[in-house]
């Protein structure tokens, strides 16, 4: 996932040898910097001098501090080696569409498109994508392997419709993989990757009726939306604790469209941005696994026995690493 993140932001340069230890480090610090994220500060509490004392006391200023310097100086050395290339008129990745905003001098009022601006979209476009992605794929996988009937029906689909001897599910393939699609939408319906959207604050007071007496809420109210708790909402879905992603079917689904009992993106200005691209790699990513390999439990695991608890955080991860045998699919032989 983060080679193609990567790709995507920075060109074919990310991939090479040069930036090979420099890459290494850099994953640590995202791993670093969401932990950062999803932790506690007194600061978001007590945002005041008391509020700064206790988190310098405790050192979560210092490692919040230390974590970005070190994801503004791997930013920094990628702008400068792009800064440096020629101006053929073909952009490699986002970042040389980024460093040509900043070079027009693009500006609006007192907003300037600056070094800044271009590190903290670099930054979003990480965060926002490389956990994300990868922690959709791994839950795609523990639900498939803890229902191997639904595990057969998608692999059968997959094969089918891809046929034998192919080297890779190539993009045309994916837009007929209708059930394929149903697995994602499922899968990020019990598991969206963010469990609480992005911070709303409303803008007036308003009244929500529709329930017994209501709710007043006052202007300037900050308000958290539970997309993990809408996902599992008995009133919207049949069985909403189970993987059934036959709910989906012949239902008219748009990511970018609110559908309030279904907001895995969010919904609004504030939806995620990187929907069509997250939706596209998870779907291409988990077609080629389950092209080429066929999963399995560990022998003596029953799908019964698999822990699929959840830990905390600012995305929701497997509380346990997912433990799955592959074995390699045969693409010439016939289809078990």
């Amino acid at each position: 996932m983060d080679g193609i993140v990567g790709t995507v932001a920075f060109g074919n340069i990310y991939g090479t040898e040069h930036l090979a230890p420099y890459r290494e480090h850099f994953h640590h610090v995202i791993d670093e910097a969401m932990a950062v994220r999803s932790s506690f500060s007194a600061e978001d509490y007590f945002p005041n001098a008391l509020g700064r004392l206790v988190d310098r006391l405790t050192g979560v200023a210092s490692l919040r501090e230390r974590v970005f310097k070190e994801y503004d100086d791997f930013f920094e050395m990628m702008i400068e080696q792009h800064m440096d290339k020629p101006d053929n008129g073909c952009a490699s990745g986002l970042i040389d569409v980024l460093i040509g905003f900043m070079k027009e001098e693009h500006h609006q009022g007192p907003f300037r498109f600056d070094r800044d601006v271009v590190k903290a979209l670099l930054t979003n476009t990480f965060i926002g994508a490389v956990d994300t992605g990868a922690v959709t794929i791994i839950w795609a996988m523990a639900e498939l392997v803890r229902n191997p009937h639904v595990l057969n029906k998608v692999q059968e689909e997959i094969r089918t419709v891809v046929g034998s001897n192919r080297e890779r599910v190539q993009r045309d393939h994916v837009g007929k993989l209708k059930y394929l699609k149903m697995v994602v939408m499922e899968t990020l319906c019990l598991h969206p990757a963010l469990p609480l959207l992005l911070p709303r604050e409303t803008g007036r007071h308003i009244t929500v009726s529709g329930t017994v007496s209501g709710y007043d809420v006052p202007e300037k109210t900050r308000i958290l939306v539970n997309a993990w708790a809408i996902g599992r909402e008995p009133v919207n879905w049949d069985n909403p604790e189970e993987f059934i992603p036959e709910r989906f079917e012949g239902k008219d689904v748009n990511f970018n469209r609110a559908q309030f009992e279904y907001l895995p993106f969010g919904a609004g200005r504030r939806m995620c941005p990187g929907i069509d691209m997250g939706v596209a790699i998870t779907e291409f990513t988990r077609a080629n696994l389950l092209y080429y390999f066929d999963l399995e439990l560990p022998e003596g695991l029953k799908s019964e026995d698999m822990c699929m608890e959840e830990a905390g955080g600012l995305t929701i991860h497997k509380k346990t690493p997912l433990l799955v045998v592959r074995t390699r699919y045969h693409t010439s032989g016939s289809m078990r």
